[in-house]
């Protein structure tokens, strides 16, 4: 299945060329490949294929810098609080709140330490460290290394074929390290090429943290790597005498609460031996010292390897090449570099080659990725994030990364009808969660449980793969989603007898979380996007040739208008008049300019209307407390509404910032990297590029002044 979806995405890449001759995709990504002569002190360099991925320091490895070693499978459960057992968390009940006269159960309320323990459970694990190991003549471990003592420090990340090259000179020895990461297992390919390897002075060391949740963030690094007497290590050496390339040669287990994690190693004939019993790290050097070359996989799992084989060192960068390059050929690309005369068109393609690469590296995975990604550990994994995430894969063409995790609905599905039907009490659908983890349990707490903005986001994703896929099949696979989402949206809205419309809300939070639950009735972008869903959710059974519920479309039909005054829309109704004017509603996600922009134009929208409210958020909103998504939303609403010279300021606002590798800047708000700015900017550069439903123009989004744009496999946005 995978098969047919990459060929059939590669195929609709092919039909959407746009140019006399293909891009010359290799020299554009070549010329942006980062480089570095000093390790960062913020983010890493790193290799990884979506579901697991190693941050480098300038060496190459994580010599100097602990930076994370994360996955989409690597997680622990704490300790249960003193005096709790699992019975008291499978009985843990929350709080209920009125809904319109009806009591509604949540989780949260009341500082109950079980649930700190189901916010912080389970948590991410930096799976380890890998850094190389200096010795003296004698082959004895020298601790005073520092990376001042490295002269001629180069370090080059090839975008092209995902390989980290870095150099340098110690005593005038030079040293070469290669590293890159397999693409369809979850093992890094070292190789070490130094006259320091031949005379026995130069290894290699692995080292483990001990995880918990007890931090909301933990970045740049994460892990405590002080209290060693809290978690155990044990290393197995193969019973095996026959050496191969790939042969499991050593491996560690390390346990943290009884969570178990295995780190197995094979390549060149080596020996490992533990520094010492009171801690967790351990040195690897070669068996013979026979050669300036040594060559190592080190492979991450959940389940033991000893006395089996993991993917070979030139197996992993092979596989690094071939995967890469097939990236970079067979799926969306844009150039607004080659004959655009704006001195900013240079910075925005970096931006956009570099998001490319990264989003791959840390966003392509199986489970809803984390704000961090797999760089360090933000909030966890968010659901109603997973849109600015994930979404732009699809107008990118790749559908090979985007189906790994859109089948979260489905997994999702059953727990989510639990919560809305047992646990909630509603009478129909499927409520999604807007923090998670792999389980699809919703994390407690009063903002996870009352905001509704990640509800329409399955109908949005659906809706794209059946333009991509347009089959039976995919309406098969999605009908139960789309059935469930707007079944709870219908039941949802509330009907307001003395008004004669549905309201939706309260209690409710809206996409800015700033605004009081109890007092949100119909939030202008809620409204929009309910009945935005609820048509596409129509749609979808009419094309199955199946009824089409009557209170979705009484629902539709009878939500309440959206609230306005003087000219503008207002956040919510019955707001303040000149909340214009109060930081409490000017200082967060201006989610206003989404009404036409990250929305197509709904039923009772006043375009002109949801013009003025943009440019009045433009100057009304406090702009340095804009984050992330925050400057791709703002683009996409003024390339919609026809300003796309302010729609390239916005993407390119010295507030929104990409570091030197790429990273995504966080802003005033959260730490960096934060990958929804990445995942938005790539949606708003699709949609600026190939347009947008009824667009006719070539490049809708840029400037006719200064911009030439050419395009290929990027897809209509909505």
């Amino acid at each position: 299945m995978k098969r047919t979806i990459l060929l059939a995405s590669i195929s609709v890449a092919l039909t959407w060329n746009r140019c006399n001759a293909l891009i010359n995709r290799k020299a554009l990504v070549s010329r942006f490949n980062p480089t570095r002569n000093a390790s960062s002190l913020t983010t890493p360099m790193q290799v990884g294929n979506g579901n697991f991925a190693f941050g480098a320091d300038v060496t190459g490895l994580q010599t100097f810098q602990p930076f994370g070693i994360l996955s989409s499978w690597g997680w622990k459960n704490d300790s249960l609080p003193l005096g709790v057992t699992q019975a008291d968390v499978d009985d843990y009940k929350g709080v209920s709140w009125l809904n319109h006269g009806r009591p509604v159960q949540y989780d949260f309320g009341g500082g109950n330490p079980i649930e700190q323990w189901l916010i912080s459970n389970p948590n991410r694990v930096n799976l380890g460290r890998i850094g190389l190991q200096f010795m003296d003549a004698e082959g004895n471990i020298l601790t005073n290394v520092t990376e001042n003592d490295l002269r001629k420090v180069s370090q080059k990340l090839d975008l092209w074929t995902g390989i980290i090259s870095s150099s340098f000179e110690l005593e005038g020895a030079k040293v070469l390290v290669e590293v890159a990461c397999a693409q369809d297992t979850d093992v890094v390919g070292i190789r070490i090429t130094s006259g320091l390897v031949k005379d026995g002075r130069l290894g290699m060391f692995l080292d483990f943290p001990w995880n918990d949740g007890s931090s909301k963030f933990s970045a740049p690094f994460v892990g405590n790597w002080s209290v060693p007497e809290k978690h155990t290590s044990v290393l197995t050496v193969s019973s095996s005498k026959i050496y191969e390339p790939g042969k499991v040669q050593a491996e560690i287990t390390h346990e943290m609460d009884g969570n178990s994690f295995f780190t197995s190693l094979a390549g060149d004939d080596m020996k490992v031996t533990r520094l010492s019993p009171s801690t967790h790290r351990y040195i690897v050097r070669p068996s013979k010292s026979q050669s300036n070359v040594f060559s190592i996989a080190v492979a991450f799992g959940n389940a033991t390897a000893i006395n089996g084989a993991i993917s070979s060192p030139s197996d992993i960068f092979e596989s690094s090449r071939d995967t890469w390059q097939g990236y970079w050929l067979n799926h969306g690309f844009v150039d607004v570099l080659t004959g655009s005369s704006d001195s900013r068109a240079p910075e925005l393609q970096r931006r956009i080659i570099l998001s490319r690469y990264l989003m791959k590296v840390n966003e392509a995975g199986s489970t809803p990725p984390q704000e961090s990604g797999l760089t360090n550990n933000g909030w966890v994994s968010f659901l109603k994030m997973y849109f600015w995430h994930s979404i732009h894969w699809a107008l990118w063409s790749n559908w090979d990364l985007l189906s790994r995790s859109n089948d979260i609905y489905s997994r999702f599905l059953r727990s989510s009808i639990q919560r809305a039907q047992i646990q909630q009490g509603w009478p129909a659908g499927a409520r999604w969660p807007k923090m998670t983890d792999p389980s699809g349990r919703s994390a407690p707490g009063e903002i996870n449980n009352l905001l509704i903005w990640e509800q329409p986001h399955p109908l949005v994703f659906a809706e794209y793969e059946y333009r991509a896929f347009p089959t039976a099949a995919t309406l098969q696979k999605w009908e139960d989603v789309v059935k469930e989402t707007a079944d709870w949206m219908a039941a949802f809205a509330w009907w307001n007898e003395t008004s004669g419309v549905y309201d939706i809300g309260p209690p409710m939070y809206i996409v800015s979380e700033d605004t009081s639950p109890n007092v949100t009735r119909n939030a202008a972008f809620e409204l929009s996007y309910w009945r935005f869903g609820l048509g596409l959710a129509e749609t979808w059974m009419q094309k199955l040739g199946k009824e089409v519920p009557v209170q979705w479309t009484n629902v539709r039909n009878k939500l309440a208008k959206l609230p306005s005054s003087n000219g503008t829309y207002d956040v919510y109704e019955g707001i303040e008049p000149d909340f214009w004017t109060d930081p409490a509603f000017t200082s967060n996600h201006p989610a206003l300019v989404g009404l036409h922009g990250w929305l197509p134009p709904t039923q009772g929208l006043d375009i002109n209307m949801a013009k003025a409210t943009a440019e009045k958020v433009w100057a009304s909103w406090n702009a340095t407390d804009f984050w992330g998504w925050d400057f791709p939303m703002l683009a996409m609403s003024a390339a919609r509404n026809g300003n796309p010279d302010k729609a390239i300021d916005w993407l390119l606002s010295p507030l929104f910032t990409f570091d030197d590798v790429g990273m995504p800047g966080g802003g005033v708000q959260v730490p960096t990297p934060y990958f929804p700015g990445a995942g938005a900017l790539l949606l708003a550069v699709a949609m600026m590029s190939a347009g947008w439903d009824g667009s006719t123009a070539h490049a809708p989004g840029f400037p006719e002044d200064g911009w030439k744009v050419e395009y290929e496999g990027i897809s209509k946005a909505l």
